[in-house]
């Protein structure tokens, strides 16, 4: 029951990035999940673990990493809102 939970806040992360950059990661839901993933990832190597823990998120690096990354994504698809 972790991996379902991991997976829904892994979207909820990248959604709300995406919602703060104002640009959709393309793929949508799996799109969201996997900017998430990854931007939970890269958020960990940068800041470390720090702020609370949500299913198995440390929340505050995942999100920053997810904004970095929705930019870098929005950058190398131009710039696509929607």
């Amino acid at each position: 029951m972790s991996w379902l939970w991991s997976l829904i806040m892994g979207g909820i992360i990248g959604w709300i990035a995406s919602l703060i950059m104002g640009r959709n990661i393309p793929g949508g839901v799996i799109g969201n999940i996997i900017a998430g993933f990854i931007g939970a990832w890269l958020g960990s190597l940068i800041f470390g673990k720090m702020g609370p823990v949500i299913g198995g998120f440390y929340f505050v690096p995942a999100l920053i990493g997810s904004i970095i990354l929705v930019a870098i994504v929005s950058l190398i698809m131009g710039r696509r809102k929607a």
